[in-house]
């Protein structure tokens, strides 16, 4: 089956609005322009607009045809990544520092797409939520928008999010039930030291040395504390220390990320690690701060919703390109929280391309715009059906 026609008519214009937030990225809870932009075309489009929700959030509110009392929530996130772009794209960023690296532009634009379109036909009975949100990529934009009230100024039934795919087909669409992406912490651990001259260690409590041995203690912790039959990953991605080859420095940082599907795993780790940090500390008779943070929780998918995704796609894509994931993904997003207070599903939608997200040479493929703007809109069409 193929995508809507009356999107397709449109989808250079979706290229054009994707291409023009690409070039000008916005991170989190800054995301004052591209906030501004989807204001202003639902609007356009007859759709009243909230803005302000959760900080730069906005939320679309579009009823049907009908008293139909059903409310369905489609989630874009608008945020782009703190990051250099390394392509030669026309519409490259023009920001240093920001990179639409996760295609979160390309999230934003279909679910414009879907609003255009349902506000054009308004062929269903009931209410959708177009939820566009900030701040995905580590800074809480969806706890943000949740403490605002949002399912309490507008309630949903249940509510969809997906996730642009360069490890999928073009067209491909895979959506998995339970646990589909992991919970995550972030961290900071600082050892207070004492420096000295560099030949002269004894007179030191060397910071360095007692990093390198807590940052080999704690891997310690997936290979020997966690089940093997639990997946769990911790990852040191940031070492700082020192500022001249003479010298050791009084203080170490360490930094990085736990991933699991657990949070009884995440609490177990949290747990293995400052008791570590404290036994370090004492063995070298320093101070080590652990600043151990509840980032993203785990990414729970309703069965029920995800069997209704699979359904809605094969009536978008070719049936033989809906897959459900064997495998849950290490990835973390905050749309986790959003499924923590409404039952609903999030899916990926695969595209060309073999660069990752969060790589500097990513790219997006503009032709899953109104693939995934046509998936949207059937769910809404679906799910709150006319004339019942």
């Amino acid at each position: 089956m193929p995508t809507i026609d009356r999107i397709e008519r449109f989808a250079d214009e979706l290229t054009a609005i994707r291409r023009d937030l690409h070039a000008h990225p916005e991170i989190g809870f800054e995301e004052i322009r591209t906030s501004g932009i989807v204001a202003e075309k639902l609007a356009q489009w007859g759709v009243k607009v909230h803005r302000g929700v959760g900080g730069t959030g906005v939320v679309g509110v579009l009823k049907g045809k009908g008293n139909g009392g059903r409310r369905v929530g489609l989630r874009a996130d608008m945020d782009a990544l703190p990051m250099e772009e390394n392509t030669n794209l026309k519409w490259r960023s023009t920001v240093p520092g920001r990179f639409h690296g996760c295609g979160h532009d390309g999230h934003t634009t279909i679910l414009l797409g879907a609003a255009r379109y349902l506000a054009e036909t308004r062929d269903f009975d009931g209410t959708v939520h177009f939820i566009f949100q900030p701040a995905e990529e580590g800074l809480g934009g969806a706890c943000a928008m949740i403490k605002d009230g949002l399912f309490e100024k507008f309630p949903c039934d249940e509510i969809y999010g997906l996730h642009n795919a360069p490890d999928l087909d073009h067209g491909e669409l895979a959506v998995l039930p339970g646990p589909a992406m992991a919970g995550a912490d972030f961290f900071d651990i600082t050892i207070n030291g004492y420096g000295a001259h560099g030949a002269m260690p004894e007179r030191s409590k060397d910071p360095v040395v007692i990093a390198m041995t807590l940052a080999q203690a704690l891997q310690t912790i997936v290979s020997r504390n966690v089940s093997p039959n639990e997946a769990a990953v911790l990852s040191i991605t940031q070492i700082h220390a020192g500022s001249a080859y003479n010298v050791i420095p009084g203080e170490a940082k360490l930094a990085g990320t736990v991933r699991a599907f657990s949070d009884e795993v995440r609490a177990l780790i949290r747990e293995r690690m400052r008791n570590l940090c404290a036994g370090l500390a004492a063995a070298f008779e320093v101070e080590i701060k652990a600043d151990i943070r509840d980032i993203f929780s785990v990414l729970v998918n309703s069965a029920e919703h995800c069997k209704f995704v699979a359904d809605v796609a094969r009536t978008v894509v070719d049936p033989a390109k809906v897959v459900t994931r064997s495998k849950p993904k290490m990835g973390s997003e905050d749309f986790a929280d959003m499924l923590h207070a409404v039952p609903g599903a999030y899916f990926w939608l695969g595209h060309d391309g073999s660069v990752p997200v969060h790589n500097p040479g990513y790219i997006l493929d503009d032709k899953i715009l109104p693939i995934g703007a046509s998936v949207f809109a059937r769910i809404v069409e679906t799910r709150l059906p006319a004339g019942r």
